[in-house]
């Protein structure tokens, strides 16, 4: 029996449900990326404004690329289960927060999304697409007007499929109706996320028509956000445990993590959930509060997924429990604490600590697969510009270089047993590591990649030494399966 509104009261009695009328919802909030991650944090958070007794803040929930969110979703009125585990067990609760939900490649599913969003109810736009969602280019920013699904918005206006193509034709058709704007909330686990958000949208804006991108830039809000908590992909596992749980099924469970932690500016245009009331902080140190997480939680969490993958741990658990990761953890959260700017009253030490118990967490099975994808995004964020930062204080980095040549040696196996590379850059990095054998010419070809790298972290020469020596260590170590001759 499906999980649906007619069925809440077949719940057993520890499974949490909403406690209010969902048909007195008002639909202000368009989320794009209708994902896990959404669904364990910002629609959770959201869930406890409504509990509490604001029904102002249902959200329209819209997948970007696939329908499946949509028909999972769809047939069980847009409920869905979140099992948090935690030390003290698992807690499982029904999340009534999204009243509809949208979602496809479809032309019809794109018209209504629009047609939401140009809406005068809608006052929030929220965005969790990762980093491919935006089309900039990581190493100038710019818009990449190339890309065929940004040209194809340029193209067909009344079937944007992008998010800057969607939000820029909403906004006009809103100021050509008199409709204020909404605010575009960027929860993507970006630095300055808002400020990305607003450099893709001004820039598809001003391809379109010069006013509305003035409008835009003097009349829309994009608050930057810090995201965090860790939400594994739903595995059939999951499912089967879940609904063993709660006496029914729920076609895509989330499974997530107790902890959870949002900061964001309060800067919103139509007006804003309290969302403290699911323990979001509303900070004027976001940058402060970003940066901390973006390298000691995710500039780890990769490293580790690295390692991982070349140790043969298929989870963040069990990975936890190799030395050999451990030790370079230490070592890296020493090298990003030393450059860190923490926010105020932010013990670093006790957050590094908090961390490791939620790498522990065997109750997660949380893959070193799913976290290694996407390097050429994620590094220079994560590892390459607390990098910079410790080379212009002339400080060695070693665990850094370790973690670099961990992706090097990750990549390097990708191209050699001819597996695919889930990365936006794959076919330049993939051709780089496939060529070569000697130690030196494989990590100086991956280094060449401007868009990764930049060009100064290659013309230094004591930190590409240091690289090179990591490189050929993990390539010697016994643990680490490398695959393929490399010569030293």
């Amino acid at each position: 029996m499906r999980l649906s509104e007619k069925n809440l009261l077949r719940l057993p009695a520890r499974v949490r449900r909403p406690s209010y009328d969902r048909g007195k919802l008002a639909a202000a909030i368009v989320h794009l990326g209708l994902g896990a991650f959404h669904r364990a944090h910002q629609a959770l958070m959201t869930e406890a404004v409504l509990a509490a007794g604001d029904p102002a803040w249902g959200i329209v929930g819209a997948g970007m690329q696939s329908s499946a969110m949509r028909d999972a979703l769809q047939p069980q009125d847009g409920l869905y289960t979140v099992t948090e585990f935690g030390a003290d067990g698992e807690r499982t609760s029904v999340v009534g927060a999204i009243v509809e939900v949208l979602g496809g490649a479809e032309d019809a599913e794109k018209i209504r999304l629009l047609a939401r969003m140009s809406e005068a109810s809608t006052r929030i736009v929220s965005i969790t697409v990762t980093e491919k969602g935006y089309y900039l280019d990581p190493a100038t920013g710019s818009l990449q007007l190339e890309a065929p699904a940004i040209a194809a918005d340029f193209a067909h206006p009344a079937v944007p499929r992008t998010v800057p193509g969607l939000i820029v034709y909403a906004l006009r058709n809103r100021r050509a109706a008199g409709v204020p704007p909404f605010t575009v909330l960027s929860c993507d686990n970006l630095p300055n996320n808002g400020k990305l958000a607003r450099a893709a949208v001004l820039a598809f804006a001003r391809e379109v028509d010069g006013d509305l991108a003035a409008w835009i830039e003097g009349e829309v809000h994009f608050p930057c956000t810090m995201v965090d908590r860790i939400t594994p992909a739903t595995t059939d596992a999951d499912r089967a445990r879940v609904n063993s749980l709660i006496g029914l099924e729920d076609a895509w469970p989330v499974v997530t993590e107790e902890f959870a932690q949002w900061v964001i500016e309060d800067r919103f245009s139509m007006g804003r959930p309290d969302w403290t009331l699911g323990g979001a902080v509303f900070s004027d140190e976001i940058e402060r509060w970003e940066s901390m997480k973006l390298r000691c939680l995710n500039g780890s969490h990769s490293t580790l997924a690295y390692l991982g993958q070349l140790t043969g741990r298929e989870t963040v658990a069990e990975a936890m429990q190799l030395p050999l990761i451990t030790d370079v953890l230490d070592a890296l959260w020493a090298e990003l604490r030393a450059v860190l700017q923490a926010p105020r009253g932010v013990d670093t030490a006790a957050y590094v600590e908090q961390l490791k118990r939620r790498f522990r967490n065997p109750a997660l099975k949380h893959r070193t697969a799913q976290i290694a994808s996407d390097g050429s995004q994620k590094l220079p964020p994560r590892l390459l510009t607390p990098l910079r930062e410790r080379i212009a204080a002339g400080l060695a980095s070693p665990a850094i270089a370790t973690a670099i040549a961990a992706w090097m040696h990750f990549v390097l196996r990708t191209a050699r047993t001819g597996s695919a590379l889930n990365d936006p850059m794959s076919a330049e990095i993939l051709e780089r590591a496939g060529h070569g054998v000697k130690a030196s010419d494989i990590v100086g070809g991956l280094l060449a990649i401007e868009k990764i790298f930049g060009r100064d972290v290659p013309a230094n020469t004591a930190f590409c030494a240091e690289l090179l020596d990591k490189f050929i260590d993990l390539a010697k170590n016994p643990a680490v399966a490398t695959l393929g001759e490399i010569r030293f």
